[in-house]
């Protein structure tokens, strides 16, 4: 039941669940390759698994030591980077790229061209709308101080983040929170906060009809 395209190229180890699609020039399984100044983990990462149903899309690259869950969609040239953990039936859109060492929570979507950054957590049912830009640290690549502190963003359930926003290093988006197209989020943000601008500054709280169990 398993569908491999022949230009797709599946490294050896790679756990490949019943019913997954690995399509045109899809790469899965790849262990990465780090410059001399990287300050990632340097480590031979265990094989990538593939839950049931997943589908990895043409020109996707998904990276070793990532666990994938089931029915999830890997969309058109995005990237999953290693270490990563990423729930059932959750959505990396086309040229999404999830860096290393985050954990993204079951039906969360990413939508096209995001960028979410490295030791980020996205609970379950997040909304990140296309070109949102995440950070994770405040240093900018200067000083030995930024390693310890280095940490992107945690975003709590069911949290909806606006088209090109940007969230600044180590902030928390509270549960069932809205930030609006285009905001700069520099601090925290209340569970149910409406946010806007830049800096971005509460407007209201979400209404009732618009929460999950709504």
């Amino acid at each position: 039941m398993t569908e491999i395209a022949e230009t797709a190229i599946v490294y050896p180890g790679t756990v490949i669940g019943e019913g997954c699609k690995i399509l045109d020039y899809a790469v899965v399984g790849k262990q990465p390759t780090l410059s001399p100044r990287s300050t990632a983990k340097r480590e031979e990462l265990p094989p990538l698994e593939l839950g049931a149903g997943t589908i990895v899309s043409t020109g996707a690259v998904v990276f070793a030591g990532t666990t994938i869950g089931e029915r999830v969609i890997v969309g058109d040239q995005s990237c999953v980077r290693e270490r990563c953990a990423i729930g059932d039936d959750a959505v990396v859109g086309r040229g999404a790229l999830v860096e290393n060492d985050t954990a993204v929570g079951a039906r969360t979507k990413i939508q096209a061209e995001a960028y979410v950054t490295a030791y980020s957590t996205l609970e379950e049912d997040v909304f990140i709308a296309p070109c949102v830009i995440t950070t994770n640290d405040n240093f900018m690549g200067r000083t030995e101080r930024r390693h310890a502190l280095r940490r992107g963003p945690t975003i709590r359930r069911g949290a909806r983040v606006g088209g090109g926003a940007v969230l600044l290093p180590g902030i928390e988006i509270g549960e069932e929170a809205f930030i609006g197209a285009g905001a700069v989020v520099v601090r925290d943000v209340e569970a149910r906060a409406v946010m806007v601008g830049n800096p971005a500054r509460r407007l209201r709280e979400v209404p009732e009809e618009e929460l999950l169990e709504g």
